[in-house]
């Protein structure tokens, strides 16, 4: 089992474009290679020397294996999202972790 973790930091002049942008990942998660799949603002937890509340939306998908994940990555879905909103984002961080 895998997790995919992405984080995104949006282009100051482009945060009035939230919505689309919500719109968009709600797309994203319905790929059906997703087990699960999720996407959020960072949470109001106390500041403290190992969080990070600095990204604007964070997406978490868990895969059933690295095949799927493989798989998510060349779908046509995928591509739609990526096109239709890397011009929203200045950064984009992933972590990607197999379960033990």
């Amino acid at each position: 089992m895998m997790i995919h973790s992405v984080y995104f930091w949006l282009k100051d002049e482009k945060k009035d474009e939230c919505g689309r942008f919500e719109e968009a990942l709600r797309a994203l998660v319905k790929i059906p290679e997703i087990q699960l799949g999720h996407f959020g603002k960072p949470a109001p937890t106390a500041e403290r020397p190992v969080t990070d509340h600095s990204f604007d939306y964070s997406l978490i998908l868990t895969f059933a294996s690295k095949e799927a994940h493989d798989a998510y990555q060349v779908h046509p879905d995928h591509d739609v999202f990526v096109d239709g909103c890397k011009d929203l984002w200045a950064k984009v961080v992933v972590y990607d972790s197999e379960l033990l």
